[in-house]
């Protein structure tokens, strides 16, 4: 039987789904196709309104390997798996002549645990040893909590926590779920059958196609037990965020509370002798940190090497000792001595990472008011390690909507591990002209970008105002003439307003300016949860929205009701922030430029990301406005317009609160 014809699919699964098929959408699917028959990596940019789920899950369904799925947000979890492949599938079924299974696969601790529900929370001595259902008063917020996820796990199918509408405190879900580390295995737990975490993982095995997001991916790769079942493809959605959550699982913190939160665990498990060094390296730990300032260690201190050095010997000994003793007179022995053996490994693992000192970890003290200092410690970088762990032994296709930063796909090439395009070529002509290949270049992944565009004609539905006339930023200070500039453009624009902020201080300043001289509402991010902030702001179309990081990449409004999306500044990345300057001076080191390879790169991914909350549909309308005149004035300031959409550039004042003032009048004749 002669194999479907992919263009007959993909036609077929955009009218399940109710869209449109663009050009874009028919290209990437062909080069994803491309990608899985060879065994080839592609990175693919997609704009807004391409369809790029259908552009990869189509050609993933026809060629029928088993592929994970691993995106970024929850809400791009649930389209695929509640109206994507669904819809896809029923689509492709008549052609296929199968029907490809699918299911979703998150960390254990996203799901109920039965054991925890039933039998209790092992507690902390100090905290007293109780059921946490018992002793939460039924009429407080926990209580009520507790309760209503004692009923619903009569109900759930999932036990998955993002099932339970409205959701619980992360106080009440603690309660009633566990870590990998905390679990007790299915073997030996008097629920493991009921399981829902080992259910989900049942079906991920089954499956032909598995969704799960980027942390479980990062922890797969770098802890080295597999937790996802083995596959021939992997797609990576929202890609942009893949380098970010890959460090954020492979940083490692140690606090005094967490410290101390151990010792209490460990103590009534283990001999005196044991408990009583643990507890001697926790108090060493918890006077140093008092005095910590913040910061990063290009070196550990003597006095701070020594107590992690008696911190790390202190634990390894606790940890050889719960292993070596049982005590059946302590209820529920198993659970207890399961949630102390996951707090001390935790703190062993960090201390001994901290004490090895390695050249490609960055360590660093932070102060926060109310959790006091921590020692964090993370990578310099994730390239080798994705490198070596994501593109061995299937195909890997990562998409987003922005992965060209300045014109190209080297600098997000890079922070995965790749070599360029133009040396990748190079490589391949000499390899071929001598042919043979250097153990070197035979250990690069091979790939390409594809850019296909996007549905929407950006030089037509929006303009890019850069206020060339404004002072520039400083690190301090408040920008008077930047704030006259920003009621002046939400006035014109008679509200419809996203206002994105690099900093809460930023947000806070300008939104208590802008109340006192216009009428309008402004909403402020922190002054309501943020999906009752995205409602009204979708709601009211005289409604401002402020805020910071979170809006710059999670706000979808499409319409009228966000015609202007303002940037106060460029986002660099704060110049004290210990990582990125690490990142930044080792490039320099090898001879790079660690400005633009670090920081300019962080800056176009977030002002790509906030330039395309303007355009979300076809007949949207606005301005961009950036607020900061390096964007027109620096010589990176091409590199950062060139990462954004093509939208028609100017620099008038004037022009763009006529812009405005039209665009506004035209969305109150329609509406």
């Amino acid at each position: 039987m002669s194999k479907p014809d992919l263009s007959d699919l993909l036609h077929a699964a955009v009218e399940a789904v109710g869209g449109t098929e663009r050009p874009g959408q028919v290209a990437m699917a062909h080069a994803v196709a491309d990608a899985v028959e060879d065994g080839s990596h592609l990175l693919v940019q997609a704009g807004t309104g391409t369809g790029k789920s259908l552009g990869y899950l189509v050609p993933v369904l026809a060629q029928g390997d088993r592929a994970v799925i691993a995106t970024a947000t929850l809400a791009l979890q649930r389209q695929l798996v509640e109206r994507d492949l669904p819809r896809t599938v029923d689509a492709l079924h008549p052609e296929l002549r199968r029907r490809p299974e699918f299911a979703m696969l998150k960390g254990r601790s996203n799901y109920l645990c039965l054991h925890r529900l039933h039998e209790g929370v092992p507690q902390d001595e100090e905290e007293g040893l109780f059921d946490p259902f018992e002793a939460a008063a039924p009429t407080s917020k926990l209580g009520k909590d507790l309760l209503r996820l004692r009923d619903w796990s009569d109900d759930t199918e999932t036990g998955d926590r993002d099932d339970l509408t409205p959701g619980v405190s992360d106080r009440a879900w603690a309660q009633v779920s566990v870590s990998a580390r905390e679990c007790l295995g299915a073997s030996r737990c008097a629920y493991g059958a009921e399981c829902f975490a080992e259910a989900a993982r049942e079906r991920a095995k089954l499956a032909e196609v598995v969704v799960t997001n980027h942390a479980l991916l990062a922890i797969d790769a770098i802890e080295g037990a597999p937790v996802l079942p083995n596959h021939d493809v992997l797609v990576v959605d929202e890609a942009h965020e893949l380098v970010s959550r890959v460090t954020g699982v492979a940083t490692g913190e140690l606090t005094p509370g967490g410290v101390n939160r151990a010792v209490r665990r460990v103590a009534k498990l283990v001999d005196e002798k044991a408990a009583d060094r643990l507890q001697t390296a926790s108090e060493g730990f918890e006077r140093l940190m008092e005095l910590a300032l913040p910061g990063r260690l290009e070196e550990i201190p003597e006095d701070l090497g020594y107590v992690l050095a008696a911190l790390r010997d202190a634990a390894r000994l606790c940890i050889t000792a719960l292993g070596d003793t049982r005590d059946r007179s302590v209820q529920d022995e198993d659970a207890v001595r399961k949630q102390a053996m996951a707090s001390i490994e935790s703190v062993h693992d960090v201390a001994e990472r901290l004490t090895h000192g390695s050249e490609y970890d960055v360590v660093w003290c932070e102060r926060h008011d109310r959790w006091g200092a921590s020692l964090k410690v993370a990578p310099l970088s994730v390239s080798g390690l994705l490198r070596e762990k994501l593109f061995e032994d299937r195909s890997v296709v990562l998409t987003s909507a922005t992965l060209k930063l300045g014109g190209d796909f080297d600098g997000v090439g890079a922070s995965l591990g790749l070599a360029p395009e133009g040396r990748q070529a190079r490589q391949a002509q000499e390899a071929q002209e001598s042919e043979e290949e250097s153990v070197e270049d035979a250990e690069l992944p091979r790939w390409r970008g594809l850019d296909v565009g996007s549905p929407f004609d950006y030089r037509k539905q929006g303009i890019l105002y850069v206020a060339k006339h404004l002072s520039p930023p400083g690190r301090e200070g408040s920008r008077s003439d930047m704030l006259d500039e920003l009621s002046e453009l939400v006035e014109a624009a008679g509200g419809r307003t996203l206002g994105l902020f690099s900093s809460m201080r930023g947000a806070q300043a300008a939104a208590e300016a802008l109340r006192g001289r216009l009428e309008m509402p402004i909403l402020l991010q922190g002054e309501e949860t943020l999906g009752e902030l995205i409602r009204t702001f979708a709601e009211d179309p005289e409604t401002c929205l402020f805020g910071t990081l979170s809006l710059w990449q999670g706000v979808d409004v499409p319409g009228v009701n966000c015609q202007l999306v303002v940037m106060d500044r460029i986002p660099f990345p704060r110049p004290d922030d210990p990582l990125t300057s690490a990142r930044q001076k080792a490039v320099e080191e090898g001879g790079g430029n660690g400005f633009m390879a670090v920081a300019a790169t962080h800056a176009a991914l977030l002002m790509a990301q906030g330039a395309g909350r303007l355009v979300r549909a076809a007949g949207d309308r606005g301005v961009v406005a950036v607020l900061d005149p390096r964007l027109e004035r620096a010589r990176y300031g091409s590199f950062l317009r060139a990462s954004m959409p093509d939208f028609w550039y100017t620099t008038d004042r004037n022009q763009a609160r006529r812009s405005l003032a039209a665009i506004d009048a035209a969305a109150r004749a329609d509406g």
